[in-house]
């Protein structure tokens, strides 16, 4: 039997399928905890759920994780290659829940043997990721308030945004707090400020004469607002700004626990540059293509910092691998990026890709392919990363990739 499962917000759409291709059973059913109950037990009546594989278009949530739970092998199915195969079931370009459903079951009974199994994720694993994704999700959040507060500033305060260099810091959001409007801060002199800032633990080494002045050079705003209304928008945007930046923190300890206990961060730990966050974020997104690979080479795929190509009779090109990990292929590159300024053989690397015309984000990924291949050696080894034994750190006269793919 093979199951397809047109999935969506409020209702899911189910189909079984035999080996001839006939439908066995069809039904709709609701998002909610009956509905998939019933499901559940309705394809229990078809067999042992090891032998009745779901192919879906999604790679997680609360359904994927019901159906794995209840033992059913996962299928993910992207949603671009099932729409590639939809002529195969006619040139109409119909769909219908029920219809996807049926092509689902029938991509399963035909290709399947082609698509991989979903595996379940180890749960330190999932849970780092939960973390690092999230942290990352706030992040962008930060960056979108402090632009929010920028604009804010500079039609009605610009003195205050031009004080100290950075509006994401301390000091620059308690001023806000303090002076948020330009008559609040009108009686402002060096020696005041240069005494507020020291209270506060002020560490940017400027004189009061000189952020004064940042001040008073600033343009004068022609607001039509109050003041009070000013003062008003400008506090709950800095509140906004640290709410946020706590989140940040407290998902940093979290992080900094997380990774202290899974396995895989300790193979990667002793590696050149590597901070605690951006660790986690590599074991929590490249750890799950790590259990599921089998080779090396796979592993680099799924991370996505190959290209893909394209060869047909006497045409061949090499083009940007789109299908992948995009969070894990940030993590690994970005730190690829910052190790080339703290190990031997990184730099080499990545300056021949340079010599040999490749654009930075071209060579990061070149980098980031070589890291993956020692990431690749830990893990399946379970030796921790040490330079001291890394061939290719000791060979740097050589050829880097191919002395540490040897």
């Amino acid at each position: 039997m093979f199951i397809g499962w047109d999935w969506a917000t409020e209702t899911h759409d189910v189909t079984v399928m035999d080996n001839s291709g006939a439908r066995v059973a069809r039904w709709e059913l609701a998002h909610t905890e009956e509905g998939i109950a019933r499901t559940l037990a309705k394809l229990a009546k078809h067999g042992s759920p090891a032998d009745l594989p779901v192919a879906i278009e999604t790679t997680r949530g609360l359904v994927v994780d019901r159906l794995l739970a209840a033992g059913h092998p996962v299928v993910p199915v992207h949603p671009n290659a099932f729409h590639a195969m939809r002529p195969r079931w006619g040139a109409s370009k119909a769909k219908t829940d029920a219809g996807d459903s049926l092509k689902l079951a029938d991509y399963l009974r035909t290709d399947g043997h082609f698509l991989p199994r979903l595996e379940p994720t180890e749960q330190v694993t999932m849970e780092l990721q939960a973390l690092t994704r999230q942290r990352a999700d706030h992040v962008a959040a930060r960056i979108a308030a402090i632009n929010q507060l920028a604009a804010l500033l500079d039609t009605h305060w610009p003195g205050g945004k031009a004080v100290f260099s950075s509006l994401d810091s301390d000091i620059a959001l308690a001023f806000l707090e303090r002076y948020p409007t330009p008559a609040a801060a009108a009686k402002l002199t060096a020696g005041r400020l240069e005494a507020w800032c020291k209270r506060r633990g002020y560490s940017g080494k400027k004189p009061g004469s000189v952020l004064i002045e940042r001040l008073r050079s600033s343009p004068k705003p022609a607001s039509r607002l109050s003041d009070s209304v000013i003062a008003q928008l400008v506090r709950v945007q800095v509140q906004l700004v640290k709410g946020i930046r706590a989140t940040i923190r407290s998902l940093d300890e979290a992080i900094a626990d997380a990774v202290a206990a899974h396995p895989y961060a300790q193979l990667f730990a002793t590696m050149p540059r590597i901070g605690t966050v951006n660790l986690g974020q590599i074991v929590g997104e490249i750890g799950p293509i790590l259990e599921r690979s089998k080779t090396s080479e796979q592993f680099i795929a799924e991370t996505g910092v190959v290209p893909v190509t394209r060869a047909s009779g006497k045409s061949r090109v090499v083009t940007f691998r789109y299908a992948a990990n995009r969070r894990a292929r940030l993590a690994v590159v970005g730190y690829a990026d910052n190790s080339r300024h703290a190990s031997d053989w990184a730099p080499k690397i990545y300056n021949d890709a340079r010599a040999n015309k490749k654009r930075h984000p071209h060579a990061a990924r070149i980098l980031a392919r070589a890291w993956l291949r020692v990431m690749w050696a830990c893990w399946r080894t379970g030796t921790c990363y040490d330079p001291d034994t890394h061939r290719a750190n000791n060979k740097i006269n050589q050829d880097p990739e191919a002395a540490l793919a040897a």
